[in-house]
C-alpha cells in the first residue's frame, strides 16, 4: 500500500504536481515577504540548510553502476553529451544574449539554467512518452558528474565577471558544497544497494522523488520571501526572459529531431534524445548557484522562471511524442522500463 502510494505521488510530482507546489511556494513566499518583512532574516538564515538537504538528495540519486550499461550505446551517449554540454550551452548563451544583453545578471541566470541537462524528472517524462528509460538511467550519473565539473568553467566562459569578487572562491565553494557531498551521497547509495532489498531501495527512491520537489518548493518560497522586493523592481524584464526560454525550447526540439533523424534513431531513443536535450537541471543549478554566488536574487529569479516554464513544456513534448508513436512511424520499440522508477 505504502509503495503504491509513494509511486503515485512520485508520478504526480514528475508531472503537474511540481509545477503546482512551485507556483504555490512563489505566491506564499512573495506574500509573506511583502506583508511581513521581518521574517526575511529568519528565512534567509535557513536557506543554507535547505540547499544542503536538497543537494544531498539530488546527488543520492546518482546511479554509478548505470555508466557501465551505457558502453554498448557509445554513439548515442557521445551524441547526447556533445549536444548537452557543447552545442546547447553555446546556443543558450546566444539566445540569452540576444534578449537580455542589457540585463547581465538575468542573462547569467538564464545561461546557468540552459547549460545543465536534467538528472531527475526528465526520466519520468521519457517513460510517460514510451522512451528508452534504461539508457536514460545510464545517462543520469554521466550528466551529473560532467555538469558539476564543467560548472566553474562555464561560469568563467559565459559571464562570471558579472558577479565580481565572488569568482575567487568559486572552486573552493564547489568542492565544499558539492564534490564532497557527491562522494558522501554516492557512498551512502552504494551502501544502501548492498544492505537494502530491491523493493526497499525502490521505496527509498520513490520517497526521495516526492521529497525533492517539496524541498525545492521550500527553497523557492524562501527565495521569494527574501527577494520579492528586488523581483518586483525588475518585473519588466520577465517578458524578455519568457521569450528567450520559448525560443530555446523550440530550438532544442528541432535540434534533437535533426540529430535523431541523422542517427536514424528508433522512436524510444528519439524520445530520450528529445527529453534529455529539453529538460534542464534547474534544482541543482539553483542550489549550486546560491552556494557559489550568494546574494544574487536576479540570477536566481531567471533560473526559477525557467524551471516553472519547463514543466508544462515537458508535458507538451510528451503529448507530441506519444502522438508520433500512434501515427505509426517506423522503428518504434517497446518501452524500456527503469527499475528505479517502479
Amino acid at each position: 500500500m505504502l509503495t503504491k502510494f509513494l509511486e503515485s505521488a512520485a508520478t504526480f510530482m514528475a508531472g503537474r504536481g511540481t509545477a503546482i507546489i512551485l507556483f504555490a511556494a512563489i505566491l506564499l513566499g512573495s506574500t509573506l515577504g511583502l506583508m511581513a518583512p521581518q521574517v526575511q532574516n529568519v528565512l534567509s538564515d535557513q536557506i543554507d540548510l535547505t540547499i544542503l538537504l536538497l543537494v544531498f538528495l539530488l546527488l543520492f540519486e546518482v546511479r554509478v553502476q548505470s555508466i557501465i550499461s551505457s558502453i554498448n550505446r557509445f554513439g548515442f551517449v557521445v551524441a547526447a553529451l556533445v549536444l548537452n554540454f557543447l552545442v546547447i550551452p553555446v546556443l543558450g548563451f546566444v539566445i540569452a544574449s540576444t534578449f537580455l544583453s542589457a540585463h547581465p545578471l538575468f542573462l547569467l541566470g538564464l545561461v546557468i539554467y540552459f547549460m545543465a541537462p536534467c538528472t531527475d524528472w526528465f526520466l519520468a517524462f521519457t517513460r510517460l512518452a514510451n522512451g528508452n528509460t534504461a539508457l536514460g538511467a545510464a545517462l543520469l550519473p554521466i550528466n551529473m558528474i560532467v555538469q558539476l565539473l564543467l560548472y566553474p568553467i562555464y561560469l568563467h566562459i559565459f559571464g562570471i565577471d558579472a558577479v565580481g569578487e565572488n569568482a575567487a572562491s568559486l572552486f573552493q565553494t564547489l568542492w565544499q558544497w558539492f564534490l564532497i557531498p557527491l562522494l558522501m551521497a554516492v557512498g551512502l547509495r552504494l551502501l544502501a544497494e548492498r544492505v537494502l532489498s530491491v523493493r526497499q531501495l525502490d521505496l527509498v527512491q520513490s520517497l526521495i522523488s516526492v521529497v525533492v520537489p517539496v524541498l525545492l518548493a521550500v527553497l523557492v518560497g524562501q527565495i521569494s520571501a527574501v527577494n520579492i522586493g528586488t523581483l518586483v523592481t525588475h518585473a519588466s524584464v520577465i517578458p524578455l526572459i519568457l521569450c528567450a526560454i520559448l525560443v530555446f525550447f523550440i530550438a532544442t526540439y528541432f535540434l534533437s529531431e535533426m540529430v535523431s533523424r541523422a542517427m536514424r534513431l528508433d522512436h524510444a531513443d528519439q524520445v530520450l534524445m528529445t527529453m534529455t536535450t529539453a529538460a534542464r537541471n534547474a534544482p541543482l543549478m539553483l542550489a549550486l548557484t546560491m552556494a557559489v554566488l550568494p546574494d544574487q536574487p536576479i540570477v536566481y529569479a531567471a533560473i526559477i522562471i525557467g524551471m516553472l516554464i519547463e514543466l508544462p513544456h515537458l508535458v507538451g513534448l510528451k503529448m507530441v511524442l506519444k502522438r508520433q508513436k500512434r501515427s505509426g512511424e517506423p522503428g518504434v520499440t517497446p518501452l524500456h522500463k527503469d527499475p528505479a522508477l517502479g
